[in-house]
């Protein structure tokens, strides 16, 4: 153990009991937080807007700020991008997180200077919460690397503006820059193969110990590892022992992952996003995320089914119930107002407010009246995919509406590591699974308007190609699980076997 690790225990552990503190109180934080928020934002554009200094309690903040997504809340944002003051939260922020939409484009997010301690603080916090939890430091001695995008930051109306994880990029503690790798200039390459060779070379003679990422650029970085190497991960680095991952559901890349590593490695799961760090793994006895309740975020939460409607029913947290699929929406001290993330969440628990991410509010089939939600599809998938021994590389959903004969049908486009030895067999798995899951695609199946599900295999490495294809290899981008429409699978049919 070197000084690194041996140092890291007691603040660990003041962590640790910090977190556990919170998550008791978590009710009355997001009280003082509500408060803070209006309270410091009363005077800026939005504030006088829509009446802040008038609001007392979480139901005047509700009938004074309406729930928006980024279309509606774009006019701000771009007077904020012509560089003027105090018009969401006071002064400019001192970043843009630029993110691509799947329905807006480009969307420029704002971190202040107050918002960037949630970012900086809650990923060192997951990693301390391990630690003592666990007892293992060790990996605070070795090489750590974030799979990330580029930290070069541009300008606009004088904001810098990137990619958020090249941002937090600059923001990495001094004492671990000399653990990060790669090395800066590799970071730079947007070019994400030419990055992923270099990252290779940078680190397949080093003493790998933490490795962090999105699932399936990590399995990119794992395969290149085996093929240059000839090893398994896990026996070229021996002390490799934490995997850090978020941003996608991990249990389709499961178990690729761990047979490329060869081995057990602890893992730990991050909900991050741009407009907010919202939850982390900070346990490995208990299922779920803790949600982020002390950290500049005020939350608000709508059942799934209603946050499209005129006037959803929006809910603080002292009112969520475990097991119901809400919407997430959040406030908080950069300046976003009751802003809709898109993001999905089922509460495990509410002693302490546990959860974890079921989907995206716009990443569903709807096609025929089902509302499959990515929860769904995945379980069903999974589920049959242990059962059989298949194992998934990668997939996607897109309803399939006939016009001349024949009943309608969801289309899974799916990439098989190992496949079934009967693929109808194995949709059919899938199928009845699914229908124990949702009673309304279960109705339309029984009732004859739509057949059962069909399956059509994906050739090797064909999302990764697709993925090359629309300029979103690598980095924080993902391939959506679920369409209401035929935009995908139309561009998916060049890769299928």
């Amino acid at each position: 153990m070197n000084v690194k690790s041996l140092l890291a225990r007691p603040f660990a552990n003041y962590i640790f009991n910090k977190t556990k503190k919170e998550s008791l109180t978590a009710l009355e934080d997001q009280d003082d937080i509500l408060k803070t928020l209006v309270k410091t934002a009363k005077n800026t554009e939005f504030g006088k807007e829509h009446g802040f200094e008038n609001i007392q309690s979480y139901d005047d903040f509700k009938k004074q700020v309406p729930i928006r997504d980024y279309e509606q809340f774009k006019p701000y944002i771009e007077k904020v991008k012509q560089g003027r003051h105090n018009i969401l939260w006071k002064g400019l922020p001192i970043y843009f997180a630029k993110t691509s939409g799947t329905t807006s484009g480009v969307k420029y997010i704002p971190i202040s200077k107050d918002s960037i301690s949630n970012h900086i603080d809650t990923a060192r916090n997951a990693l301390l919460c391990y630690m003592a939890e666990t007892g293992n430091s060790d990996f605070a001695s070795g090489k750590l690397i974030f799979l990330s995008g580029s930290p070069v930051l541009d300008r606009v109306g004088g904001v810098p503006t990137g990619r958020l994880s090249g941002i937090v990029n600059h923001h990495v503690p001094k004492y671990l820059r000399s653990n990060q790798l790669p090395s800066y200039e590799t970071n730079c390459i947007e070019e994400w193969e030419t990055k992923l060779d270099k990252i290779v070379e940078e680190t397949i003679n080093q003493n790998m110990t933490l490795i962090s990422g999105i699932p399936p650029w990590m399995q990119m970085y794992f395969d290149r590892l085996i093929e240059k190497s000839g090893k398994p991960v896990g026996e070229l680095f021996p002390g490799f022992s934490v995997m850090v991952q978020g941003g996608v559901n991990f249990e389709p890349y499961k178990a690729k992952l761990y047979e490329s590593i060869g081995r057990k490695v602890d893992c730990i799961e991050l909900f991050p996003a741009s407009e907010g760090f919202f939850a982390f793994q900070d346990s490995q006895k208990e299922a779920g995320l803790l949600l982020n309740t002390n950290s500049g975020i005020f939350f608000e939460f709508v059942p799934a089914d209603e946050i499209f409607n005129e006037n959803p029913t929006r809910l603080s947290l002292r009112d969520v119930k475990v097991g119901v699929n809400y919407a997430v929406v959040v406030s908080n001290n950069a300046g976003l107002w009751a802003y809709n993330i898109g993001d999905t969440v089922k509460f495990l628990s509410t002693k302490p407010y546990r959860l974890v991410v079921s989907g995206r509010t716009k990443h569903f089939i709807s096609a025929f009246g089902e509302h499959v939600i990515g929860e769904e599809v995945e379980y069903s998938l999974m589920k049959a995919a242990g059962e059989e021994g298949v194992k998934i590389t990668e997939f996607t959903v897109a309803p399939q509406v006939q016009q001349g004969e024949g009943k309608s049908y969801h289309e899974w486009f799916i990439e098989f590591e190992k496949a079934p030895a009967d693929i109808q067999a194995f949709a059919e798995k899938i199928d009845v699974t699914l229908r124990e899951k949702n009673v309304y695609y279960d109705d339309l199946i029984s009732g004859n308007i739509l057949q059962r599900l069909i399956i059509t295999p994906v050739r090797k490495n064909g999302f990764i190609d697709y993925m090359k294809s629309i300029g979103k290899l690598g980095g924080q981008n993902k391939l959506p699980r679920l369409s209401n429409d035929r935009k995908i699978a139309d561009e998916l049919q060049p890769y299928l076997q």
